[in-house]
């Protein structure tokens, strides 16, 4: 709630104009029972004199004179059996002319209204969008802080240990490779950082060629392979044999080593797990299902997933220890190569599968 009010030069000028155009709604409501009013006002007056008129043509026929005359000397009113009555059409037009204007006034201050509700609306929701990214970038600092802050820890007591006193062979190992481990982390979060800022600055310069889907996975497993043994996960890989597509190798690089870690980091919760990857045709596209069995998620939050800085679980689970970015690349990298990603799980604890498909190269479709 703080964030929303926040007081910036921005935020202040949003709520200036909200409220100015609180005042003209307040403003434009006040002119219409105003008119309406006038109006009201005007037809009564013009009763008031009928009805003068009126009297005055009732003693006129009292002392004879003629109902032409009459008629002549007051067009609105007309002599029935000796009395004096206003036409039928002059009481119509009054009504009428009440009612055309009464309509106006509606109909001009209904379309003032609408135009000032969405804006307030836009505005509004402009206002509410521009919290939520800045609760979301506060929270992606946080946690990429302490992100970086583990890592970093880690590598200083590790060189502390190897400092203090020479390690035994295995010893030495062993801290090497947590070294190395904590390194790879940092360069995959810098990395991430740096893609999903590349991609908001606009299109990429993307070099496609003819690429195997079957090297492309396997190329991305065989970097993950030491990883996944410590993780107790293991892939099952399913690709037609000639499966091709057009997109550029870094691309699809990224794409598929993102899904992969973000399967495995949705199954860290349960201690390991299987991760299923299939390479199939689907009409016109190519299509490459990879399949975890780790937490999941519910089915409504799947469109959510490839937002920037969405992350399900803060306290542990999916992309728990993500930065809310991998996925959100997968998107931005997937619509550059007019292809589509999408998620689907049934529900928590009952794993997820995660959906990327490519356009058939030609020859093949």
């Amino acid at each position: 709630m703080n964030s929303l009010f926040r007081l910036d030069p921005t935020r202040l000028l949003h709520m200036a104009i909200i409220f100015l155009q609180v005042f003209s709604v307040a403003q434009v409501v006040w002119w219409f029972v105003d008119q309406r009013s006038y109006a009201e006002s005007n037809a009564h007056q013009l009763r008031t004199l009928y009805g003068y008129d009126l009297a005055a043509a009732q003693r006129l026929t009292a002392l004879g004179v003629p109902p032409d005359e009459i008629t002549v000397i007051f067009p609105h009113a007309e002599v029935r059996d000796g009395q004096a009555v206003l036409k039928a059409e002059a009481v119509e037009a009054v009504n009428a002319d009440q009612a055309a204007h009464v309509n106006q006034y509606a109909w001009e201050s209904g379309f003032f209204l609408l135009v000032q509700a969405l804006a307030i609306l836009v505005l509004w929701r402009g206002l509410s969008s521009e919290a939520e990214i800045r609760r979301k970038q506060d929270n992606f600092l946080a946690l990429v802080s302490h992100q970086f802050k583990t890592p970093i820890a880690s590598l200083q007591l590790s060189l502390e240990t190897m400092l203090r006193r020479p390690p035994t062979p295995e010893r030495f190992q062993q801290l090497s490779t947590r070294m190395l481990d904590d390194l790879r982390r940092m360069q995959n979060m810098v990395a991430k950082i740096l893609d999903s800022a590349r991609l908001d600055r606009g299109r990429p310069q993307l070099n496609k060629e003819r690429l195997s889907l079957a090297e492309a996975v396997r190329h991305v497993l065989s970097t993950l392979e030491d990883q996944a043994r410590r993780e107790n996960v293991t892939f099952h890989v399913e690709i037609a044999p000639g499966l091709d597509v057009h997109a550029d190798p870094i691309a699809i690089d990224t794409v598929l080593r993102n899904l992969v870690e973000n399967a495995m980091s949705a199954m860290a919760p349960k201690g390991g797990g299987v991760i299923s990857i299939k390479g199939r045709k689907a009409g016109a596209e190519t299509v490459l299902d990879i399949s975890d069995t780790g937490i999941g998620f519910e089915p409504t939050q799947g469109p959510k997933l490839f937002e920037k800085f969405f992350r399900i679980d803060n306290h542990g689970g999916r992309d728990a220890a993500g930065t809310g970015l991998g996925l959100f690349i997968v998107q931005r990298f997937m619509h550059f190569e007019n292809g589509h990603v999408r998620a689907h799980s049934e529900g928590a604890g009952k794993g997820a599968t995660f959906t990327v498909s490519w356009p058939a190269l030609a020859q093949e479709s």
